[in-house]
């Protein structure tokens, strides 16, 4: 299953988006990469990934708005989306999940672990 595994991730973070990008790679797990809200949303307009990996602070469109329209045409179960982000309140995870997220990863990511949450979302 993991080597089927398409994820994006849309983050404006360059680091951000190299580490997550390596981590994933070496579990055998395809990703894609946008650098903003905008272009994850064209990406999913032409190709849809198994998991969404979005940062909440992004340019011009923040990652709770491209959550909600992605909700307008995929449910829960279609398109799982994570978010990935240095917001780690409770008051932060709460607006991620009635946003439309399926759930939550705090930064800084557990490197050794990352794989298996994501993971943890398909089944």
């Amino acid at each position: 299953m993991i080597g089927d595994l398409k994820v994006l991730y849309i983050e404006d973070n360059e680091d951000n988006r190299k580490l997550v990008n390596r981590i994933l790679r070496a579990a055998g797990i395809t990703v894609d990469l946008a650098p903003d809200g905008r272009t994850g949303l064209s990406y999913v307009e032409s190709e849809l990934p198994d998991l969404i990996l979005v940062d909440i602070n992004l340019p011009e469109i923040d990652g709770y708005t491209v959550v909600r329209e992605l909700r307008k045409t995929y449910d829960q179960k279609q398109l799982p989306i994570l978010a990935l982000t240095a917001h780690a309140l409770k008051d932060d995870q709460e607006k991620c999940i009635a946003a439309g997220c399926n759930g939550y990863i705090a930064k800084p990511i557990d490197v050794d672990t990352l794989p298996e949450q994501i993971l943890s979302y398909l089944e």
